[in-house]
């Protein structure tokens, strides 16, 4: 196959609702393609697992947030649905190449190191317990359908993440309007409105860390930046969750830095989790077999974690990357300047890598899976979803084992994302 020769696929809602059946054919017959997002933008999607692997580790695609504006509007044939995010989104992890990306990771890297995450399970299972404490009350008070989304999926990494950061209770339902609008293929005015709104939520909320911090990460991270009010650093160490962010870390961060990482810790803190609860349990729900396996020994629920990320990943395509220069991948050439799309849910159903790849089995080895991706940009949150994951379905097929759709599979409805794999809601009877 040859770049002249290929008509690119649309990456429209079609393809949203069930990308798995066009994965198969693309692994087969096109595993490097063009395609154009819903959005307008002509990009190159990568199929196979050995390619995804080895493209998520190439330093020559580049996420160096600057040059995207121009890359951007280069490849776009609807420049009109474009929604750059606001200036001050701009400058976290995920828009950034060495050395900048190793000096922002290093930042909160210890807040999330598996230890770290270790000693918030007391609190994370007492929010799990909460939640389902909840449904159990409106189900006593005749209540017979939920939508397990609202009452438990988001809710329980939404607390975690905020409690984590110090963000206002009160804000929450808002950012997850904010969040879900900026990453659907919707119409650019609620996203560009969702992206100013979100912004001054989140610059305002830096500003009051900086001028009252608490006992948070966000505050040890803001007390930092180079343009605090005393213009000095956070002290010796600054307390977050049982870790520290040292100041000879944190005082390194400008403004517009903390502004970003704290979009970027707060989207990627609750939306994976979110889908990879949701994913799981409709998965889950779909497959009494594998629902009795994991109801008759929770403790399987941490291989189940593994498998429901390799299954129904809650990312399909990973954020976006430009080609710095020409390379090659799967035998295609790709001019410099382009845009890539990794297929991560497609990578985690190759059956070159995992037999029998669209059969949920709780017990398989999931080793090396990429729902989390790989390399420098593999996900720094993947401990706490991974713990978030595990308790959530411990207590929820712990509390409803009889739990049970209250809609037809096929009836469920898949976000308007391509970076998100998730659904809009997920109705069920818990009992």
């Amino acid at each position: 196959m040859t770049a002249s020769t290929t008509t690119p696929i649309e990456l429209d809602d079609a393809f949203l609702q069930d990308p798995h059946a066009a994965y198969r054919l693309l692994r087969q017959e096109r595993p490097v393609t063009r395609a154009v997002t819903g959005m307008g933008l002509n990009v190159w999607v990568v199929t196979r697992y050995a390619d995804v692997r080895a493209a998520l580790n190439d330093q020559r695609l580049s996420k160096k947030g600057r040059r995207f504006g121009e890359v951007l509007h280069r490849h776009s044939v609807a420049p009109e649905r474009l929604v750059q995010f606001a200036d001050v989104f701009s400058e976290h992890m995920l828009n950034s190449d060495p050395p900048d990306h190793t000096r922002l990771r290093k930042i909160v890297n210890r807040a999330f190191t598996v230890r770290a995450i270790a000693r918030m399970r007391e609190r994370i299972e007492e929010i799990a317990t909460g939640l389902a404490d909840d449904i159990a009350a409106r189900l006593e008070a005749g209540e017979r359908e939920i939508d397990l989304l609202d009452s438990f999926a988001f809710p329980l990494p939404m607390t975690v993440i905020c409690e984590l950061l110090g963000v206002p209770e009160g804000r929450r339902e808002d950012f997850r309007r904010w969040s879900n609008t900026l990453l659907s293929q919707g119409e650019p005015e609620p996203r560009a409105a969702a992206s100013q709104e979100m912004g001054a939520f989140l610059s305002d909320l830096v500003e009051r860390k900086r001028a009252s911090p608490g006992e948070d990460m966000l505050s040890a991270i803001v007390q930092g930046t180079e343009s605090s009010v005393s213009g000095t650093s956070i002290g010796t160490e600054s307390s977050v969750s049982g870790t520290s962010i040292g100041t000879e870390d944190a005082d390194r961060l400008s403004t517009t830095e903390a502004v970003s990482m704290a979009f970027l810790l707060l989207v990627a803190g609750h939306e994976t989790t979110v889908n990879l609860i949701g994913n799981g349990m409709r998965a889950l729900l779909t497959h009494p077999d594998q629902m009795d396996r994991l109801r008759e020994d929770l403790d399987l629920a941490p291989k189940a974690v593994e498998e429901f990320l390799r299954y129904d990943g809650p990312v399909n395509l990973a954020t976006l990357r430009f080609t710095a220069e020409p390379v090659t991948i799967g035998g295609v050439d790709i001019g410099e300047g382009e845009i890539v799309m990794i297929a991560l849910d497609s990578a985690d159903r190759d059956p070159e890598r995992y037999p029998d790849p669209d059969t949920l089995d709780l017990t398989r080895d999931t080793s090396n899976h990429v729902a989390f991706g790989y390399g420098i940009h593999h996900c720094l949150g993947a401990p706490l979803a991974r713990l978030e994951g595990e308790v959530a379905f411990r207590t929820l097929v712990g509390r409803f084992p009889r739990m049970s759709l209250a809609a037809e599979p096929e009836d469920l409805t898949w976000r308007e994302s391509t970076l998100i794999r998730g659904l809009l809601r997920l109705p069920v009877r818990p009992a």
